[in-house]
């Protein structure tokens, strides 16, 4: 199909055809479109609720229970600094289109797109699975990433607070968590994160690619304005829970010439480390990205993937270790300069803190049952 001058295409639809959902039928989301799943076959994962039928109207979310037998996810990526993880919920209602996790919803046989942001999986055991599971002979304590795939305090959390549960066991248990949000629903827990802060057990790390309204509703348009999550913040910081701020994703042409001024923001409102990451386009990630560029930003599509095919080696996505969250070549070696320097002039630490895993005490036989 060819391209305009502006690298955008005529159609309200780039690359997702007839998937594309009309604007009245996807009010508040992020994708455009919701495309058949890769696999043939749904799998059976869910023990009561039924999804609804598409219906016409703005959608719906709809959250359904999954029974699981296990809560951490192991992993042994040299990428990232924890080797488990627990993730209540499957989907996330915020909606960011640029969310790595979105094709995961596949193996649900569900759609990575809008069936990710309206239809979730809840998971209300979580609490008392990691209590048996951190109590079990031979388990040792490191620290614990919540919310590495779907954040934990989506709009969700606020009815099934499955996220709380599972703090209240790892305060019980003196266990080490890193929570990763862009949600100042974390704020409700803040007794228990103060608590926990006070023995060095928790870091929150807060993810902010834009300061621009306008494009926070549309990047993730369920999730809290930019100066909700300063507020966020500013609040855990002065209850003495260190907070890190996530400069991610850093999107080329669209949101990095904002890199200075979120670490200044963030800097005034009491994060203390950074992280940050290129933007990822994983699986069907690739092309929801490309119609959400067509339906809002057209003129910056070309420049974006551009910039993103020249920090990975000629490719839309690099999967591999030590270059999908950084990338590779010029574009991306500017990225990282800007951010140790801006970082370092404001007085950042970089990267994440060790937490304190000396004070873990296995649960007691009541808590286990919880």
């Amino acid at each position: 199909m060819a391209e305009s001058p502006s690298g955008s295409t005529p159609e309200a639809s780039l690359r997702l055809g007839p998937s594309a959902r009309p604007p009245e039928a996807r009010r508040g989301r992020g994708a455009t479109a919701n495309p058949t799943s890769r696999y043939d076959a749904a799998r059976e994962v869910f023990q009561d609720g039924d999804w609804e039928a598409d219906a016409p109207g703005p959608l719906r979310t709809q959250v359904t229970r999954e029974r699981t037998a296990r809560i951490i996810a192991r992993n042994t990526s040299p990428d990232i600094p924890f080797d488990r993880s627990v993730n209540p919920y499957r989907g996330c209602e915020h909606g960011c289109i640029y969310c790595y996790a979105r094709p995961t919803h596949a193996w649900l046989g569900l759609s990575p797109g809008l069936d990710f942001e309206s239809r979730i999986v809840a998971k209300p055991d979580a609490a008392r699975i990691l209590a048996r599971e951190i109590a079990a002979p031979g388990y040792r304590p490191a620290t614990i990433a919540l919310g590495t795939a779907t954040d934990p305090y989506q709009p969700v959390e606020r009815e099934h607070r499955i996220t709380r549960a599972v703090l209240e066991v790892l305060r019980e248990a003196r266990h080490p968590v890193g929570i990763t949000t862009k949600s100042d629903l974390v704020l409700r827990d803040l007794d228990i994160l103060a608590e926990m802060a006070a023995e060095n057990l928790v870091l929150v790390a807060v993810s902010l690619p834009t300061l621009d309204p306008h494009l926070a509703r549309r990047l993730d348009p369920r999730a809290p304005r930019p100066e909700k999550r300063l507020s966020a913040m500013r609040r855990l910081s002065e209850a003495g829970v260190p907070v890190m701020v996530n400069v991610s994703p850093i999107i080329p042409g669209l949101t990095d010439h904002e890199i200075e001024a979120i670490l200044a923001g963030a800097r005034e409102n009491g994060a203390s480390r950074i992280g940050h990451a290129l933007l990822r386009l994983p699986g069907e990630v690739a092309d929801l990205v490309a119609d959400w560029f067509a339906e809002h930003y057209p003129e910056r599509r070309a420049r974006a993937f551009a910039l993103l095919s020249q920090a990975r080696g000629g490719r839309e996505n690099d999967p591999r270790f030590g270059h999908r969250f950084r990338g590779e070549g010029a574009y991306a070696e500017m990225i990282g300069q800007r951010v140790r320097l801006a970082g370092g002039r404001l007085g950042f630490a970089f990267g994440r803190m060790a937490l304190n895993e000396a004070a873990f005490r296995k649960p007691g036989a009541q808590l286990a049952l919880f």
